[in-house]
This record gives structure tokens, sequence and C-alpha cells, in this order.
């Protein structure tokens, strides 16, 4: 689904306010504790409560192998001042019960009112639409979380209807609110703001 250039651990994506890369195992434990805070785990599919460390570590591998084989992105979110540090994750997967890969985030709770995750999630559709030139993207929030909700229609989603989503990590189908977006929908986007082929909405070049 991704190109080579997004397959190298070197990749990564430089925005006003953060960088997005591949996560390492220096990550594990700002995600054992960022990720592992119930406010945050209990908005997302995937992440299991207690969070421990062994399973932090095997996301972790998981993902930077997923990132290398080209069958998914999964990116960390580090402030540019702190790029050694994590404030969330990003990332684009397949989705077998979607028309489209899903893109998912989550951002750890003292980062929160800031808007990182509308620029970090920005940059993901960028990159997917851009590098991968994909021809369609999926989201979904719960109905409970209106702000996960305003970072998909900022980044130019657009809400398709209300149904059950499996989530597994929180023992079964939740009721969502489903979004998409098309290439065309993305072009559309580019071509009102008046933006050129390597930067849109504050999203610097790929390194």
């Amino acid at each position: 689904m991704f190109p080579d250039l997004t397959r190298d651990d070197v990749f990564r994506i430089e925005t006003a306010r953060l960088w997005l890369r591949w996560p390492c195992a220096r990550d594990a434990e700002a995600i054992a504790t960022l990720a592992g805070d119930p406010a945050v785990a209990g908005m997302t599919a995937a992440i299991p409560l207690p969070l421990d460390r062994g399973t932090v570590d095997a996301f972790v591998i998981r993902n930077r192998r997923e990132n290398a084989e080209g069958r998914a992105l999964v990116l960390a979110l580090s402030l540019r001042e702190a790029p050694q540090g994590l404030v969330g994750l990003v990332a684009i997967a397949p989705d077998a019960e979607a028309a489209g890969p899903h893109l998912g985030y989550w951002l750890g709770r003292p980062h929160w009112g800031r808007g990182l995750m509308r620029e970090a999630a920005g940059a993901m559709v960028e990159a997917y639409f851009a590098y991968a030139r994909g021809a369609v993207l999926t989201s979904a929030a719960l109905v409970e979380n209106p702000a996960s909700r305003r970072v998909l229609e900022g980044c130019g989603f657009t809400w398709q209807w209300r149904g059950e989503r499996p989530f597994p990590a929180r023992g079964g189908p939740r009721l969502c609110d489903l979004f998409r977006q098309d290439r065309a929908a993305w072009l559309a986007r580019r071509h009102g703001a008046g933006c050129g082929a390597d930067v849109f909405d504050g999203i610097v070049r790929a390194a």
C-alpha cells in the first residue's frame, strides 16, 4: 500500500509543531503511560486496559515490520522541540470492513486542546494521497467522542453514516460516526487552497 519512500525508518514528516517518525524501542515507556490512560484507551478499538510493557514492546516491533513491508504506516508524534519524545501515534492501515484503509490515532491527555492531532492527522492524509497515491481513506469516531469528529472534519473527511464498528479491546461493537475521504475530494481541497505539490496546510516535505 505504501511506497519505498515510507518503508525506511529514516522517513519522517515535519509539520509546524511536530515530527512524525517511525516508532522505536525508546518510545515504549511513553506509549505505555499515555496510551494506558483510560481516557485515551477507552476511545480506541484496540488498546487494552491495563496496558502492560510487553504488549507495547510487541506493538512497536509489529508496526515497524508493517511499515517496512509497506502494509501500513504507523508514525509516532514528537514535538519539534523534543524530537526524542512521544506525545501520540497516528496510523493508516488496511480495514477489511471498510471501503478503504483506515486512519486511526491517539494523543496523550497532557497534549489535548492544542490542535496537535488535527495537525498530525492532516499530515497523514497528505502522505496517503500524495505518496501512496491512495484512492480512498476511511475513519471512525465513537459517538461520545466529538473531539475526534472535529479532527476528521478538519482534515477533509465527510460523514457517511452512523453504525456499529468492532471494538475488541472494549468488549464488543460500539456505535460510531463513520467518515470517508476520496482522492477527488482531496485534490479539490488542494486546488482550492492553491497548494503546490509538496506543501499543504503547514505540512513540510517528508525527509
